[in-house]
């Protein structure tokens, strides 16, 4: 499959190009943003009926990606049944070790995105927005350690201005703590509780991010075919974790309980945003994610004060926060190679 090839060999027009880049970093933006805010007001501010379970919004969203992975892989083979067929039972059928190699990045995104939803049912967005970038440290350590890459001086300086701004945004969390009401044990406890779910889902999406990076760049099946295997497993898992954990509800009320039109908003932007982003890599470099990443963050912290009203900013988030966007344009930025030749 050509789809996951990065760039062809036509040179794009600038024009053209320059207007895909600031589209993608639209899209970048509106996804990250509207995912975080869409979520956390529905886990926390949405009031009347029950509330739909977690466990139950992931599994749906995993059968979206699958569904618009196989739209995908059947559009790239001109719209042809017995195409889409015979690729599907090649690639995923008769190759079964190739296959099963996805099974762990699999079940890591399952349990990360079932942590995002524990996550935004204790923080507010702007928090859990800063505290997730820590994923820029875990992705970065785990690519030195798995893939053997070499970071540069920006890079390392990044990651510490980046561990800096995080913690001075966990600082300004204690801070709001004490303030509200010194003795409350219930507000702590579930700030921790959402900290720590944030903290894992870093820990697990810079693993899993790398390994996946390191599959297809060991395979030449298309992006949309290892989609489809991921998004394969992840149903499986998600369905045994809501078994497990929801089973009981489910078989009361159904899966779809507590569904409405901002469930299914939360569940459509959480599928497709894994394929907006793999394709939006495509035409963004890291200082465009940086950007974008930054640009959502701002535009978290005051949509979670304006409208949600759920965040009370302090000096010391900001400070925190303006660390985090130096970190992520700073562990983008690319020294100039040219200096010294004989390293590279």
């Amino acid at each position: 499959g050509r789809c996951g090839e990065p760039g062809g060999d036509s040179p794009v027009p600038t024009m053209a190009s320059a207007r895909l880049k600031y589209l993608s970093l639209g899209v970048l933006v509106f996804q990250t943003t509207s995912l975080v805010l869409t979520m956390r007001y529905s886990r926390t501010l949405q009031a009347e009926g029950p509330r739909y379970l977690a466990s139950s919004a992931v599994v749906v969203a995993e059968v979206m990606k699958i569904l618009a992975c196989v739209v995908l892989v059947f559009k790239e083979h001109s719209y042809s049944m017995r195409a889409l067929n015979s690729i599907l039972r090649q690639e995923i059928l008769h190759k079964p070790v190739e296959t099963l190699k996805l099974a762990i990045p699999s079940g890591i995104y399952t349990l990360q995105n079932n942590l995002l939803y524990v996550a935004l049912s204790n923080l507010d967005a702007a928090t859990y927005q800063v505290t997730y970038q820590l994923k820029i440290l875990t992705t970065a350590l785990f690519s030195v350690s798995m893939l053997g890459r070499r970071l540069g001086v920006y890079q390392w300086l990044s990651l510490l201005i980046l561990m800096a701004g995080v913690a001075l945004v966990q600082v300004r969390l204690n801070q709001l703590q004490r303030r509200v009401n010194p003795s409350a044990s219930g507000m702590q406890s579930s700030q921790f509780v959402g900290v720590t779910a944030v903290l894992v889902a870093c820990c697990s999406s810079g693993f899993a991010g790398v390994y996946f990076e390191k599959i297809l760049k060991e395979s030449k099946q298309s992006v949309w075919i290892r989609n489809i295997q991921l998004g394969m497993f992840g149903f499986v898992f998600g369905l045994f974790g809501m078994l497990a954990y929801d089973g009981e509800r489910v078989r009361e009320s159904g899966m779809f309980q507590g569904y409405n039109t901002i469930t299914w908003t939360v569940v459509a932007l959480q599928a497709l945003g894994g394929l907006v982003i793999a394709a939006v890599i495509k035409y963004a470099d890291n200082i465009l994610k940086g950007f974008a990443t930054s640009l959502s963050i701002i535009l978290s912290t005051l949509i979670s004060y304006f409208l949600l009203q759920d965040f009370d900013p302090s000096s010391v988030f900001f400070l925190g926060a303006v660390l985090v966007i130096t970190a992520t344009f700073l562990y983008g930025y690319e020294g100039k190679p040219s200096a010294n030749p004989s390293r590279a």
